[in-house]
């Protein structure tokens, strides 16, 4: 809120002013969570704008769109308003241009691979020092060469023909390691996938376009939607780091002005310090010390000033510190310090205040007239004018397409670039290549077909010679069988004849046994008739013998006269 020509932060009774003249100064709102920074935000940004600057701010939340629409009044805000003692209290919608990376809620912004640089490039992809170093050098090839890096696919195709031809760029700008290339490319890989293709491509956006103002003379309040963003840490910081560095190189030197050109507002600023290097921080010191001088002030927003480096915090001179927690050491140590940045106020202690701050209320340090730093005042923020909370995709979406800078971003262009032209390289490299692979190709089928023809001339003869050896062992085996045949019919023939002689040797074998029976036989015989006829001479001989013969022969003798005459009776009877 305006008063006297001057932005009313806060405070009834000492009233707390940012001097529009010290406002490019720069300068810090911090604060634990829910403590009011946004709101705090908010304020300033509506008064900048009633003062005729634009400003550019992050809407990490999503809450900072309700900035387009009038405020509506309830019982804490009229509260909130007396306590100020502010008579018609307006409440209002201002002239808001939405932004967004991604081209959802609101115009898309876009910006080439080549103005990005390889500096910031190298912050965003979390490149090493060396894989930095080969960066720049692909960069200072496409400056040499006339190849415009527009978006991702020049650069990766670029990384892709470098590493292709690293020798004949070995000589002009040192060594290329294709393992270094592929490092960078794998971190391309992943940008991508994070959505950056569409980040990165043409028409890109002009800084130049913030510098509006509304039909009424109110500066435009640009509001980047950093929802989605936001949840990509290194593209967020990145992003915005870019937006100071093209202000810094495209807006002229000024002096000082008795207002500021335009205000930028850095919201959870301690994104971009995070493991950023040295060199990064020593590029933003240079940014945030330079850019006043052209009209521009920075103000970062971050939960404690410890999150800022100090040489960057020195140079924030209107500084808003909401409450601080402080449960630990480390953070009662941070709480010391940052009570201590503060020009002492004898009315109240400065440490203790810090952590007793209501929400809303902060310890306010403001450059007066004079660039002198105000003595700290406890105090509570204005009430912002317009709409708290986000305005819905509806009415963004209203807001963006009735906004003639939309038509200007809307549809993404891809002009010859890199791409184009290292693609017709490739493909004439690739036609001589295909001729000359046809014409070995031709060469390769004749030695080829020469080759199967000898190969076929050779193995005709080995099928002959296999054939020659196969009848000639088909021979040997038909006379090995032959003579196996031979010889089993020989070995019959002896075993006939050699039965046939056993069987003649056991026939005349039987035949002289028979024979030898025989003999003995008739030798048993002749014995037996030994025998007897010796018997019977014994037995005539002897007297007993010699007497019964005698007897029997006369018996003999008149039997044999019976019988002679008996026979021839009966016959003369007849």
């Amino acid at each position: 809120m305006l008063y006297d020509n001057k932005i009313w932060v806060g405070g009834t009774t000492n009233k707390c002013f940012i001097e529009p003249s010290k406002a490019n100064r720069h300068g810090l709102i911090a604060g634990a969570t829910g403590t009011g920074k946004s709101v705090t935000l908010k304020v300033l940004a509506e008064s900048f704008s009633d003062m005729g600057v634009p400003v550019f701010l992050a809407d990490v939340k999503g809450d900072m769109s309700g900035i387009c629409a009038a405020g509506q009044s309830n019982e804490n805000m009229e509260e909130r308003i007396a306590k100020f003692g502010i008579e018609n209290f307006e409440y209002k919608a201002y002239p808001t241009t939405f932004y967004d990376v991604f081209g959802t809620m609101g115009v898309p912004m876009r910006t080439t691979i080549s103005e990005l640089g390889p500096i910031l490039l190298g912050r965003m992809l979390g490149l090493t020092d060396v894989q930095r170093a080969v960066l720049s050098m692909v960069f200072r090839i496409a400056d040499d060469q006339g190849l415009l890096l527009l978006d991702l696919k020049d650069l990766r195709l670029l990384l892709t023909y470098i590493g292709d031809h690293a020798d004949d760029y070995k000589l002009t700008y040192g060594n290329i390691a294709k393992a270094t290339v592929g490092a960078i490319q794998r971190n391309l890989a992943l940008l991508s996938d994070e959505g950056a293709d569409a980040f990165f491509s043409e028409p890109a956006f002009d800084v130049l376009d913030f510098f509006k103002t509304g039909s009424d003379g109110r500066g435009m309040i640009n509001v980047l939607n950093a929802t989605e963003l936001f949840s990509k840490p290194l593209l967020y910081s990145t992003f915005l780091l870019w937006l100071m560095s093209e202000l810094y190189e495209n807006l002229p030197e000024v002096g000082d002005l008795d207002k500021p050109k335009m205000v930028f507002f850095f919201d959870e600023a301690h994104l971009l310090f995070n493991d950023a290097p040295a060199f990064l921080i020593e590029k933003i010191d240079q940014i945030v010390r330079l850019i006043r001088s052209k009209g521009v002030g920075i103000y970062f927003i971050s939960q404690s000033p410890s999150d800022i480096p100090d040489t960057i915090l020195a140079q924030l001179q209107n500084r808003i510190q909401h409450a601080l927690r402080a449960y630990t050491p480390a953070e009662q140590k941070k709480l010391r310090a940052a009570a201590e940045s503060f020009r002492a106020n004898p009315e109240f202690d400065t440490e203790a205040a810090l952590s007793e701050l209501a929400v809303g209320e902060a310890l306010v340090s403001l450059l007066d007239a004079k660039g002198t730093p105000g003595v700290v005042e406890r105090a509570f923020i204005l009430p912002p004018q317009s709409f708290i909370g986000p305005a819905g995709f509806e009415k963004i979406q209203e807001i963006t397409s009735s906004n003639p800078i939309y038509e200007k971003y809307r549809l993404p262009v891809d002009p010859e670039s890199a791409y184009e032209i290292l693609m017709a390289k490739y493909d004439q490299s690739n036609a001589a290549t295909s001729e000359a692979a046809e014409e070995k190709a031709a060469i390769e089928e004749e030695k080829q077909a020469e080759k199967e023809r000898l190969a076929a001339e050779k193995q005709a003869e080995k099928d002959r010679a296999a054939e020659i050896r196969e009848q000639r062992e088909a021979d040997r085996q038909e006379d090995r069988e032959r003579r196996i045949e031979e010889k089993e019919r020989a070995a019959e023939i002896r075993e006939q004849r050699e039965r046939e002689r056993q069987e003649d040797r056991e026939r005349r074998e039987a035949e002289r046994q028979a024979r030898a029976e025989e003999r003995e036989r008739k030798e048993q015989e002749r014995r037996e008739a030994r025998e007897k006829a010796e018997k019977e001479r014994a037995r005539k001989n002897s007297p007993v013998t010699k007497i019964v013969n005698s007897a029997t022969t006369a018996a003999g003798r008149q039997i044999g006269s019976s019988l002679i005459r008996g026979i021839f009776g009966s016959l003369l009877k007849k």
